[in-house]
C-alpha cells in the first residue's frame, strides 16, 4: 500500500523511478488512440483480448482487402520501450503499423504484453509467446477473431519488433521453433534497433528481471549462447541498425551471431547513417524514414 513516501529506491532515467513505498513513476506516459479507421490509409483497427486472466490484449490492423477470398500475410508486432514503456494503442504505433500494413499489404497484430517493473520479466517474453499461440488457434479458420479467420494466411507469418520489441520477436521465433508450435509458419523475422543488453552487467535489465545476471550468459540478452538458436524457424532475418545508436554494437553482434550460427536461413543487415535509436518514431520528419520503410516493406512482402 502506498504511503506517500517520496524517497526513491531505484532510478532509471528516461524510463522509470521506484519509490520506497513501491510506487512506480514513468518519465513519460504513453498516449492512447481509439481503434477505428485510419484517415490517412483507410486501415481499420480493432482491439481484442488474448488472455482474459492476465488482461493481455492486442490491436489488429486490417488494410483494404482486394476481393473477398484474398488472404494476406500476417505480421506479428512487438513494440519497443525497454520492456517498461509503450503500447500498441499509442498514436505513434497506430501511424507506423497502419502505414506498414498498407505498403506491405499485410494484416498486423501488435501484442500488448504486460510491462515491467510492475510485471517482472520474463512476463513480457511469456505474454509475447502467448500472443503467437493465440494466433495459431486460428489455423483451422475457427479461432476467436473473425478478422484473422477470414483474412490472414497463417502459412505466411512475419515476426517484427523494434528495440525491446525486436528482442521479444527473436525470442518468440526461437521458442516457437523449439516447441514445434503448429498452426503458423514463420517466414520472416524483422529485428529493428534491437535491445540485447551489454557485456557488462545491465542494472536496468537486472532490476526488471531479478532471475537474470544481466550479462552475456543470459541467452535472452545474448542469442549466441542460446542452445535453442538453431531451432529458429523462418526463412530470412533482417537486422536494422542506426549509425548513432548506442545499441548498434549489440545489433551488429546479433547479426554476426545469426550469420555464424548455421541455422539455415538468410541474414541481411541494413544500417541507417546519421540517425539514432528508433529515429523513425522520435524524428518523424527525417528523410531517412522513407528508405528504412522501403527496406522493411520489401523484406516482409511475401508472394
Amino acid at each position: 500500500m502506498a504511503t506517500g513516501n517520496t524517497e526513491i529506491s531505484h532510478d532509471f532515467p528516461s524510463f522509470f523511478k521506484v519509490y520506497k513505498d513501491g510506487r512506480v513513476e514513468r518519465y513519460w506516459n504513453t498516449d492512447f488512440v481509439e481503434a477505428g479507421v485510419d484517415t490517412e490509409t483507410g486501415v481499420q483497427s480493432k482491439d481484442v483480448v488474448i488472455s482474459p486472466e492476465a488482461n493481455v490484449k492486442a490491436r489488429i490492423f486490417l488494410p483494404k482487402i482486394d476481393g473477398p477470398d484474398k488472404k494476406l500475410p500476417l505480421l506479428v508486432h512487438y513494440h519497443g520501450g525497454g520492456f517498461c514503456l509503450g503500447s500498441p494503442f499509442a498514436s505513434a504505433f497506430k501511424t507506423f503499423l497502419s502505414t506498414l500494413a498498407t505498403q506491405a499489404n499485410v494484416i498486423a497484430v501488435s501484442i500488448d504484453y504486460r510491462l515491467a517493473p510492475e510485471h517482472k520479466l520474463p512476463t513480457a517474453y511469456d505474454d509475447s509467446l502467448a500472443g503467437l499461440r493465440w494466433i495459431a488457434e486460428h489455423s483451422d479458420g475457427k479461432g476467436p477473431e473473425p478478422w484473422i479467420n477470414e483474412h490472414a494466411d497463417l502459412g505466411r507469418v512475419i515476426l517484427a519488433g523494434e528495440s525491446a520489441g525486436g528482442t521479444l520477436a527473436h525470442y518468440v521465433a526461437v521458442q516457437a521453433g523449439a516447441a514445434g508450435l503448429a498452426g503458423v509458419a514463420i517466414k520472416r523475422l524483422l529485428i529493428v534497433h534491437p535491445y540485447f543488453g551489454a557485456k557488462e552487467p545491465d542494472k536496468f535489465y537486472r532490476y526488471m528481471c531479478p532471475t537474470s545476471s544481466g550479462t552475456d550468459d543470459d541467452p535472452r540478452l545474448n542469442p549466441a549462447v542460446d542452445p535453442d538458436l538453431l531451432k529458429l524457424k523462418c526463412d530470412a532475418v533482417l537486422v536494422c541498425v542506426a549509425e548513432k545508436d548506442g545499441l548498434k554494437g549489440r545489433g551488429l553482434a546479433y547479426y554476426g551471431a545469426m550469420k555464424k550460427s548455421g541455422w539455415g536461413g538468410t541474414v541481411d543487415l541494413h544500417e541507417t547513417k546519421g540517425e539514432d535509436h528508433c529515429f523513425h518514431f522520435f524524428n518523424p520528419k527525417s528523410e531517412n524514414i522513407g528508405p528504412l520503410m522501403k527496406k522493411m516493406v520489401d523484406f516482409i512482402q511475401l508472394n
